[in-house]
């Protein structure tokens, strides 16, 4: 007799990919908006059906293993197809608006590829698209401004949002050797409050090293003109970083914690607007890596 076919189930597929790019149950519970008992129940279901098992498990980390690893293409490319076909064929005349807050800097480096994709697979959506302070963003949010709102934030601060974002900080400045001058260390920021702001006054009290506000600037281009003009030393996330720019990573500065990108929707979302906020959870997935290798899921 021929041995009799799995037909694995597309919603445990898409749990087993979240989870290995989230690395955390936790986190992939949030993106998925189901309990972690959920998730659990169909992790092992998944498993169960293939008699191998995925993931493995510490309190504090979840790893592939090398079944799950090998599995891991394979579910990415099956969600791809169904996710490529439902938009296809159900829902090509979805219409309607979208209104989405994002830092401006975060915008400039991220978002255009991700915005783009969306905007191919639903032309009829309209995205409107506002680029402020995170200060500014919040308050247009509580007021109703926004849809989604992607926000700058401590790590783990409040329960509001899905993390979708981590990357590194590190120090920036031009070719002026400002250490060995001796005086107070002259930065770059933009207007308080601001997490990068907060992250490099913090980390230098903390290490009792002397500093001053000498450039106060909201925009990116701005900040990299007054850093390249030596007008003092910024902190931003690697990628942000141009070519030409000195990075200090750590001594003889202070390490720098990294950033953190959280994602925050009204309660009752329209369609395009739930497809839009699946698809940056997805794309943005915690990281740059996977910034650049996400493509568009319905």
């Amino acid at each position: 007799m021929p041995k009799t076919l799995i037909n694995l189930d597309v919603d445990l597929l898409r749990t087993f990919v979240t989870i290995a790019h989230a690395g955390s149950f936790t986190r992939a519970a949030e993106r998925l908006l189901r309990q972690q008992s959920t998730i659990s129940l169909q992790i092992k279901r998944l498993e169960d059906a293939l008699g191998q098992r995925l993931l493995d498990r510490t309190p504090r980390s979840v790893h592939l293993t090398p079944e799950g690893e090998a599995v891991l293409g394979y579910a990415q490319r099956i969600l791809d197809l169904n996710d490529e076909m439902v938009s296809l064929v159900i829902e090509p005349q979805m219409q309607g608006s979208i209104r989405l807050g994002v830092p401006e800097d975060f915008a400039t480096h991220h978002m255009s590829g991700i915005l783009s994709r969306f905007v191919q697979a639903y032309p009829s959506v309209a995205l409107e698209v506002t680029c402020d302070l995170t200060l500014n963003l919040l308050a247009g949010f509580r007021d109703g401004t926004f849809d989604i709102v992607l926000v700058k934030r401590e790590q783990g601060a409040g329960a509001q949002g899905v993390r979708v974002w981590r990357e590194p900080l590190v120090w920036v400045s031009g070719h002026h050797d400002f250490i060995a001058g001796g005086g107070p260390l002259p930065l770059v920021v933009s207007p308080e409050p601001c997490v990068y702001r907060k992250r490099a006054v913090d980390a230098l009290n903390r290490a009792r090293m002397r500093w001053r506000v000498s450039y106060t600037c909201s925009s990116l281009a701005g900040t990299l003109a007054a850093v390249r003009a030596g007008l003092g030393v910024a902190v931003l996330p690697r990628e942000m970083v141009p070519h030409g720019l000195h990075v200090t990573d750590g001594q003889p500065l202070p390490e720098l914690k990294d950033t953190e990108i959280a994602l925050m929707t009204v309660r009752a979302l329209a369609a395009p607007a739930t497809k839009l906020r699946d698809h940056i959870i997805r794309c943005l997935g915690d990281g740059p890596e996977q910034a650049q290798r996400q493509t568009l899921t319905a």
